[in-house]
């Protein structure tokens, strides 16, 4: 379960007072800490249920920060997005520069040359 949210607040009430207050994201339907195992099964069964190859949940962040990047997402966004508390970590550690990416802007200053 992902929390805080709409689902977390749900979740929270249906459990009542078995419900573990542990300021986690990721959470049992008790708010406790989710096993890695299991954690890893679920997320297997999501890509498997979406079509989506599956990679690693670490590998998922650093696609997500590519991604970002090649959406043109200010890099300061994607460091919120993947909760980093160093700038550096996001630019210099997860995101990776499509080729696509490098040939666009590539081409884009070769335009502003007048080229």
């Amino acid at each position: 379960m992902l929390c805080p949210g709409q689902e977390c607040d749900e979740a929270r009430a249906a459990a009542g007072k078995a419900w573990h207050e542990a300021n986690l994201i990721f959470t049992t339907r008790y708010g406790t800490p989710i096993e890695p195992r299991n954690f890893q099964r679920s997320w297997e069964t999501r890509c498997d249920r979406t079509g989506v190859r599956s990679i690693t949940v670490h590998d998922a962040r650093h696609t997500c920060a590519t991604l970002l990047a090649d959406l043109g997402v200010h890099p300061r966004v994607a460091m919120q997005v993947l909760r980093h508390a160093r700038f550096s970590v996001t630019m210099e550690i997860y995101t990776k520069v499509s080729s696509k990416a490098t040939r666009d802007a590539l081409k884009r200053l070769g335009d502003s040359l007048g080229r």
